[in-house]
């Protein structure tokens, strides 16, 4: 739970501080960006168990 907070927190800050320099934000659109991340993450979950279940030696 404090590594979520800690993320929010850290992406607050660095949201905040690209508005107030009025850069555009680092992050792709809201949508895409979400599903690209679940997407990623997913991944990295099925490698595991595949490797997990069918290699397991």
């Amino acid at each position: 739970m404090k590594e979520l907070i800690l993320s929010l927190l850290a992406g607050l800050v660095i949201g905040i501080a690209f508005k107030v320099l009025k850069l555009p934000l680092p992050a792709p659109p809201v949508l895409a960006g979400v599903l690209g991340i679940v997407g990623v993450y997913s991944g990295g979950v099925l490698v595991d168990w595949l490797a997990r279940t069918f290699f397991q030696a």
